[in-house]
């Protein structure tokens, strides 16, 4: 008798059920996606992305200004090393990272003036690791992060991965962005709030915080026990004679000091993907380890790179410094020649936040894209809406990065002038 598992067709072996004269597969439910997951928000640097690539399809050039990523040679440093390594077995390597490239990041604070030993850092798979590394080690579900908005938008995607929730303090385009008043953290502190989160210089709006700044966020974390977390990937790109001072080189807060570093922006190196994580608290840093030893290591090649890169020359940083405050000055000059555009002037990092005279500047953007170009020429932004976390700020303002060269810059001013000219809805 011939087997009877046989005769059923391969694709309804698993639960068929007859209907009429046809063998129907039993219909089953959808899996259900995590509330994190829908809730976890979009990017503002990329969501008008689609747009942008049918502007190229429709034979347009676009100027990408949405996005940090320089024009700047990675050193050749770096390039030399990837070149040269000689990797027969390309292995696992510790999960604080190479002990070479953590004792030449030692080095390297410490040429800066901030005495940071190899066992205080754990090298990280860019930035964004130490960040959520930092979020999961210092919080618990449903505890508080408080910080100055606009803010660099994925603090919201790693907030929403952590389950933390963030506590907005409003910064002001009219001032520059400069720290909120103090007493605005201490009326957003409650007994869930675990630390604050600064950018220093500020990634979207390119402000230096004062010494004087930081000692006030300093009086504030010792008084209610909080972690001061800065994010300070910018450091090396700091303008007119300003300075830029670490909150590790604080007295009095190297147990509530931590600082999220990078290799991506100082080097040109955004694809290597290596960062850092910086503390003096012990216990924070061992359990930040649990972390790393989770996710086994960073990548090798790009450490190699990164440790090749801390033999940069101080010259690459002060030709790149030249060029971004040329930069800087063509796109902010340039856009508050324009009727009803207004940008303040950062002191640092390579971004600008400007207010145009529209009612969304989202709408705006993606109208550039899709209806709109000068000379067979249009540009990308960063609506800012998604670098605030109330969500009735920041409508009619865009991030733009200065990392294209000055000939650039001056046809992005030319395309903005001549589309507010025709833009539909503009509030001028």
């Amino acid at each position: 008798m011939p087997n009877k598992a046989r005769l059923r067709p391969n694709n309804f072996k698993k639960a068929p059920y007859f209907c009429g004269a046809f063998l129907v597969p039993k219909q089953t439910a959808m899996p259900s996606i995590s509330k994190k997951g829908t809730s976890m928000p979009s990017s503002p640097i990329r969501k008008l992305v689609p747009f942008a690539e049918q502007a190229e399809r429709n034979g347009n050039k676009v100027y990408y200004l949405n996005i940090g990523q320089p024009d700047i040679q990675t050193p050749l440093e770096a390039q030399q090393a990837i070149k040269e390594a000689e990797v027969p077995v390309l292995a696992y390597s510790h999960s604080a990272g190479f002990a070479s490239l953590r004792e030449g990041l030692s080095k390297y604070y410490h040429g800066k003036n901030l005495p940071v030993n190899t066992d205080e850092i754990i090298v990280t798979t860019g930035g964004s690791e130490a960040l959520l590394f930092t979020f999961g080690s210092a919080m618990d579900e449903g505890d508080e992060i408080i910080i100055p908005e606009p803010f660099y938008a994925n603090y919201n995607g790693f907030a929403t991965a952590s389950g933390v929730k963030v506590v907005p303090v409003e910064a002001n385009i009219e001032n520059g962005f400069a720290l909120p008043p103090v007493e605005l953290f201490e009326q957003a502190i409650t007994e869930r709030t675990k630390g604050i989160l600064i950018c220093n210089p500020g990634n979207p709006t390119g402000y230096l915080y004062s010494k004087e700044e930081l000692e006030q966020l300093k009086e504030i974390v010792l008084k209610h026990d909080l972690f001061l977390i800065a994010d300070e990937v910018y450091r090396e790109f700091t303008y007119d004679g300003e300075a830029h001072h670490s909150i590790l080189s604080m007295e009095g807060l190297e147990n509530n000091a931590i600082v999220v570093d990078s290799f991506s922006k100082r080097y040109s190196m955004c694809g290597a993907r290596i960062g850092c994580l910086v503390s003096k608290n012990k216990d924070f840093m061992a359990t930040a380890m649990k972390f790393a030893q989770a996710r086994l290591s960073p990548p090798t090649y790009a450490q190699i790179a990164s440790e090749a890169a801390l033999k940069t020359p101080q010259r690459y940083f002060d030709e790149v410094n030249a060029e971004y405050v040329e930069r800087r000055n063509v796109l902010v000059e340039g856009l508050n020649s324009i009727d009803g555009v207004f940008c303040p002037k950062p002191k640092g990092a390579f971004y600008a936040v400007a207010s145009f005279p529209v009612e969304s500047a989202e709408h705006f953007a993606q109208w550039l894209l899709s209806e709109f170009n000068h000379e067979g020429k249009t540009l990308m932004m960063a609506p800012a809406a998604g670098f605030y976390a109330k969500p009735e700020l920041g409508a009619n303002q865009a991030r733009l990065a200065y990392v294209l060269n000055t000939e650039a810059l001056k046809d992005c001013i030319a395309i903005l002038k001549a589309a507010l000219e025709v833009y539909p809805h503009t509030t001028r």
